[in-house]
């Protein structure tokens, strides 16, 4: 009589043997949760494409790496985990390369493919370059767009849209995120301060009154 309880395990379809879960890298996408081939098919078959694409050997730790720690093929450093960029793309949930090594890789495709990483950061969040950004600041005269102060480095979108709106300084920039883009709260906000601001209040020609605030206290005495 056959035996038709399942195997112990999975079975490999290149080495064709049945090995234990343990023995096949984790992969969410599958509905087992586990990849198509073996670890050790897995790891030749990646060398293999490697090698095709003439790309050197993958290297590996020379000593055995303990629980809670991960070595960096850069600066093939063993270090803890939280040394480690955290990411969802891999099982392990950890980047292959340290932090440092990892920020310096970054920098260094930045410059390779866009020159530098500050059109990697102008490209990549606003969809313009650097040329564009210098363009539109000589349309403002090289000042910020609100409060006209000098050498105004943020770009300013429109985060529902994406579409780039002008250059502002930080506080003008961090103000508009503060109110939220919302022209009512800054109409609001002006009424507010129309209200509890000491005005200077033309009462003839070229003469000026200051006015109390029609709104508010005055502050307590300090003993």
């Amino acid at each position: 009589m056959s035996d038709l309880t399942e195997p112990p395990g999975k079975a490999c379809p290149q080495c064709k043997r049945v090995l234990a879960y343990s023995e096949f890298h984790r992969d969410r996408r599958r509905v087992d949760g586990l990849a198509f081939y073996c670890k050790a098919c897995a790891n030749a078959r990646s060398e293999a494409s490697r090698r095709k694409r003439g790309i050197g050997p993958q290297k590996r730790s020379p000593t055995a790496v303990g629980e809670g720690l991960k070595w960096c093929p850069d600066c093939e450093q063993i270090k803890p985990l939280d040394e480690f960029p955290t990411t969802t793309a891999k099982a392990s949930g950890r980047h292959s390369y340290c932090k440092p090594c990892h920020n310096a890789r970054g920098k260094e495709t930045a410059q390779r493919l866009y020159g530098g990483t500050r059109e990697y950061h102008l490209r990549r969040r606003y969809g313009v370059g650097e040329k564009e950004f210098q363009e539109l600041l000589a349309e403002q005269g090289g000042v910020c767009a609100i409060c006209g102060g000098t050498d105004p480095q943020h770009l300013d979108h429109d985060h529902r849209t994406g579409w780039v709106r002008g250059i502002l300084c930080f506080n003008c920039n961090g103000g508009l995120g503060q109110f939220r883009d919302s022209p009512m709260r800054l109409a609001r906000a002006i009424t507010y301060l129309r209200g509890t601001t000491w005005q200077r209040a033309l009462i003839h020609p070229g003469v000026y009154q200051m006015c109390s605030p029609t709104r508010g206290r005055p502050p307590s005495r300090r003993f």
